[in-house]
């Protein structure tokens, strides 16, 4: 990477996004900042400044192809290269299962799914040819754990985990790192403004779903995790020869992702010879 490496970040209005622009121009560094409004990026840096003059705030919206390529083709035009890509335009969205709303459903795939898959591809081009780049996924702790009232959520945290290794596998003799970024509870407006909910209105579901969701609402804006510290943290590891695949950020996360990593090893030992015995016998033609 570049002594000034140039960062392409997606979502800047609030949150992560708007910590990690911040963070980036803090360090010298340059930075494409996007969101569906650009008139919410205008307070991130004074009119002027030296690092006014280091940040490209761009209109963006990931589910438009169009956008995608106009937003790239800008970076390039002033700056030269994307170094980092930072996908994390994303939102979230909650219901039981069974009541899932497919408009709801698909919507958040567009966005958290396939507008990710689209945004890289349009970098990847002039990552390959530097043979420099690292991109990071922002994804969740359900990315690696499925919560009630999470599952379309987790599903498209999962889809973009399992899409990273295969692109980590791909990319990584080409000099590009791939890093999955997997937040617990940060305050954010993941669970205020941002969040939407298809209430669940059947009994059976009330102390799984229904209470998760009811959680949710009534914690926002008092999570533990902090986005100024993620934001140097996703600093730190770009800073590194070998970056890790997965950074899970908060206590929260760390916990519950051990967790489920360790009951699925107790699975796969419990079951071992029954797996095992799943393919043909030694010798078999």
């Amino acid at each position: 990477m570049t002594t000034t490496p140039v960062w392409f970040i997606t979502g800047c209005s609030t949150g992560f996004g708007k910590e990690l622009t911040r963070a980036v121009l803090t360090r010298g560094w340059r930075c494409v900042a996007t969101a569906r409004n650009v008139a919410s990026l205008a307070d991130l840096a004074e009119p002027g400044s030296d690092a006014d003059a280091r940040l490209l705030r761009v209109k963006l919206d990931v589910t438009d192809d169009a956008q995608i390529a106009a937003a790239v083709d800008a970076a390039q035009e002033r700056f030269g290269a994307i170094d980092v890509l930072v996908n994390n335009a994303g939102y979230g969205y909650q219901s039981s299962v069974e009541e899932g709303d497919e408009d709801e459903i698909r919507a958040q795939f567009d966005v958290n799914v396939f507008g990710l898959f689209a945004m890289t591809r349009a970098v990847l081009p002039g990552m390959r040819a530097r043979r420099n780049g690292h991109v990071l996924n922002i994804t969740s702790v359900a990315g690696l754990v499925g919560f009630p009232g999470s599952g379309y959520y987790a599903a498209t945290k999962h889809a973009v985990e399992g899409w990273s290794d295969a692109l980590a596998t791909e990319a990584a003799p080409l000099g590009i790192r791939v890093t999955c970024i997997e937040p617990g509870p940060f305050r954010t407006d993941w669970a205020g403004r941002s969040l939407k909910q298809t209430p669940s209105r059947i009994d059976d579901y009330a102390e799984t779903a229904g209470k998760r969701m009811q959680a949710t609402a009534q914690t926002s804006g008092h999570q533990p995790g902090d986005p100024a510290r993620a934001a140097q943290a996703m600093i730190r590891i770009t800073e590194t020869d070998e970056p890790p695949r997965h950074l899970v950020l908060g206590a929260f996360g760390v916990d519950a992702v051990s967790k489920r990593l360790h009951a699925a090893f107790a699975d796969i030992d419990a079951w071992r010879d029954t797996s095992l015995g799943a393919d043909f016998p030694d010798g078999a033609k």
